[in-house]
């Protein structure tokens, strides 16, 4: 088979792409800078990033993808249309096979919708496969076994909870809530606390640098920038990590509701393989400082964090590609 073997991550806050044999090519924002008549993309990932608030009247950037679904589908398909492009390279003759995650939770419409956009932007075929699935193969869980296993995917619109036996999905749950609540949280709590106004990039770079879901022993500061809602005049606050873990606890705790939801609905018998093995954590929110420690103690279960969590779905669409007979008995998996 000469066509290549695609696996994307179509994100809300990032976009990745694996291809089979040579790994992942594209890890960048899911930002894209179109023209004023939308017939153009000017500049997509990291370059569009660094349009956002300078760019002239001409052109806009936005984010083609919301909550883990298509808000803009022309701007999602000229995106997907540009990244298999980036992923075939020279050889354009062969249309690839690209295997797509999805949230668990959307709709049959927004699922066709994702389909459709990639076979438009040249795939041969598309495949969709559910976040927590692949996410859990890309952790590399043995999830063909009869035995239970728990995986949360914290990205940048949703979070995925599921429990995995048999390669299936026995139960599954998808929140809306993810980096950019957590974003928009600590924005809200500086906002409330201290009269300061900050961007959504700063709010970003604040959570990256002394972000922390629970209070560290030896304390992490950030001075920002924004501006004063009183006076109107820009103003820099010093801002610690118990801060930003008191800022966080809102989102976090609708993530632990989930959970323990999930975990209710589990089986016995899975439950008890998971009270062994604990829950796995992916994604990029995975990476907040402590989010391990603030699960474990809301929930009971040994937690730990994917190795690489932020590319545990892309990597694990792209190793679906190659295991349709362990994903066969699940067609409802694969769309």
């Amino acid at each position: 088979m000469l066509s290549k073997k695609i696996g994307i991550d179509l994100g809300t806050s990032t976009v990745l792409i694996h291809v089979k044999g040579e790994g992942i090519l594209f890890n960048e924002p899911s930002l894209v800078a179109i023209n004023q008549e939308r017939t153009k993309i000017v500049a997509m990932g990291a370059r569009a990033l660094d349009m956002v608030g300078r760019a002239p009247e001409s052109i806009s950037v936005v984010r083609p993808m919301r909550e883990g679904v298509i808000a803009d589908f022309l701007v999602t398909e000229g995106l997907l249309h540009q990244l298999i492009g980036k992923a075939l390279g020279r050889q354009r003759f062969f249309k690839p096979e690209v295997m797509l995650s999805v949230p668990s939770g959307v709709s049959s419409l927004e699922r066709r919708a994702v389909a459709e956009a990639a076979i438009s932007a040249g795939a041969r075929q598309a495949w969709l496969i559910d976040e927590p699935l692949a996410a859990a193969m890309g952790a590399g869980l043995p999830i063909s076994q009869s035995r239970g296993h728990a995986i949360c995917d914290i990205g940048g619109g949703t979070t995925e909870i599921a429990v995995i036996s048999l390669s299936g999905m026995v139960v599954a749950h998808s929140i809306r809530v993810g980096g950019n609540k957590i974003d928009e949280s600590i924005t809200a709590h500086l906002q409330r606390r201290h009269n300061l106004l900050i961007g959504e990039r700063t709010a970003e770079e604040l959570k990256l640098a002394v972000g922390s879901a629970v209070p560290l022993d030896e304390p992490l500061f950030m001075e920002v920038k924004g501006r004063d809602l009183l006076t109107g005049l820009p103003r820099k606050l010093r801002v610690s990590t118990a801060e930003i873990a008191a800022a966080v606890e809102a989102p976090l705790g609708a993530i632990v509701a989930a959970l323990r939801g999930v975990l209710e609905e589990t089986p016995p018998e899975l439950a008890s393989d998971i009270l062994e093995r604990g829950l796995v954590l992916t994604g990029g929110g995975a990476q907040l400082r402590g989010i391990d420690r603030f699960l474990a103690k809301h929930t009971g279960l040994k937690t730990r964090v994917a190795a690489d969590p932020q590319t545990s779905v892309v990597r694990g669409a792209g190793l679906a590609l190659d295991k349709f007979e362990v994903l066969k008995p699940n067609q409802s998996y694969l769309r």
